[in-house]
């Protein structure tokens, strides 16, 4: 977990995702429309990902893709953050962050 929380710790918005999860692409596209430029962690394609994903796991994320840490901060899956956009609740946390300007 240590190794999580400093990756999530450098950046406003990290996301930890999987190249085929539809619900990642999900989370990243609606990212992305905000004009959000987010760190994504490719849990399949980097090294010791299952280790990070068992980490997520074990943070409470399940499924444990996508995770979505903002200020460093673990917010939840996708789920969570829908949830968060439909209540407008998401853009202030992105602005407070830092990772959303305008």
């Amino acid at each position: 977990m240590e190794r999580v929380s400093k990756m999530v710790s450098e950046k406003p918005l990290v996301i930890f995702s999987k190249t085929q999860c539809c619900m990642s692409h999900t989370i990243k596209s609606l990212f992305y429309d905000f004009g959000v430029n987010p760190t994504i962690y490719e849990l399949d394609e980097i090294p010791r990902g299952r280790e990070i994903e068992q980490a997520i796991s074990r943070h409470g994320c399940n499924p444990p893709v996508p995770a979505v840490f903002i200020g460093g901060e673990f917010v939840g899956g996708a789920d969570e953050i829908m949830s968060l956009h439909l209540k407008r609740a998401l853009k202030p946390m992105l602005k407070r962050a830092g990772a959303l300007w305008v």
